[in-house]
């Protein structure tokens, strides 16, 4: 399994690492920590050698009751970074929702573009088919805004299933051939505990759609309701989440703590290949 990221190929064979390098004064971890683009290339550049595949780039935050930026802000924060990065040959991903970021954010060298709607937004996906870079649609019920307040489903394995499978068939049907998609469930957007949980045990169902799965939890607020911990103390919480995804299909992994989540995944694969043993 790979994925087409323009004349590049992200191997899935093994689960791969994406660093997040947020590029905000708001986001609910590190809001502020990497707003200076050179701080903000300093942590990706850790990042990277402590073994991240990859570095997701975002300039607005998508944290519940999150302020939206104008594109313009957004262009500003996130364009240096992401041609720097590229210009090192850095695999870079753009995360954002707006048409102009995913296409100014590609010809700076930008290979992935991860929505948080999926391209459902006007002229996203019409900007996504015309390009060449992989695109991650994610599931979230409601917007940034108000999602937390009363997320309800049915059956919520089910519909994010659907939605999933719908959006990369509409995605296929707009000339994003099917090596380009990749999917994530979305957990803590739009779900509680209880559906992130139940989301969670079902991702060989979601792995099956056919479509490389990415999960990102870590340091969400599940990690905190189950572990009673704050924030700044949910590493360990948050490496049991993504090897227990890892374990059920997940072949990206979007994560804050890089060294630590790639030397999980190494004890994890050594047992379950026994590659390292004498």
């Amino acid at each position: 399994m790979y994925l087409a990221c323009g004349r590049r190929r992200l191997d899935l064979s093994r689960p791969r690492v994406m660093g997040i390098l947020n590029v905000t004064p708001d986001s609910f971890f590190d809001g502020g920590a990497h707003f200076d683009p050179e701080r903000a290339l300093d942590h990706a550049r850790r990042m990277l050698e402590d073994g991240a595949d990859l570095i997701d780039v975002g300039g607005e935050s998508s944290r519940p009751g999150a302020t939206p930026v104008s594109e313009r802000e957004e262009l500003a924060r996130v364009l240096p970074v992401v041609e720097a990065l590229a210009g090192e040959g850095v695999l870079v991903s753009i995360d954002t929702s707006k048409p102009a970021v995913m296409r100014e954010a590609a010809a700076a060298g930008a290979l992935m573009i991860n929505d948080v709607h999926a391209l459902q937004g006007r002229g996203a996906l019409q900007v996504a088919a015309q390009g060449h870079a992989a695109v991650i649609l994610m599931h979230m019920q409601g917007a940034p805004a108000d999602m937390q307040a009363r997320p309800r489903y049915t059956d919520v394995v089910r519909e994010v299933r659907d939605f999933l499978v719908q959006r990369a068939l509409t995605c296929e049907a707009a000339g994003i051939v099917h090596e380009r998609i990749a999917v994530d469930p979305g957990f803590g957007f739009g779900k509680t505990k209880a559906h992130n949980l139940a989301l969670l045990r079902a991702l060989p169902v979601l792995a099956a759609v056919g479509y490389p799965l990415l999960v990102g939890m870590s340091r969400k607020a599940t990690i905190g309701q189950i572990t009673g911990r704050d924030v700044m103390d949910r590493m360990a919480g948050s490496l049991a989440a993504a090897l227990a995804a890892v374990a059920r299909g997940a072949r990206i992994l979007r994560v804050h703590d890089v060294r630590q989540t790639v030397d999980a995944l190494k004890v994890w694969q050594a047992v379950e290949t026994g590659a390292d043993e004498c």
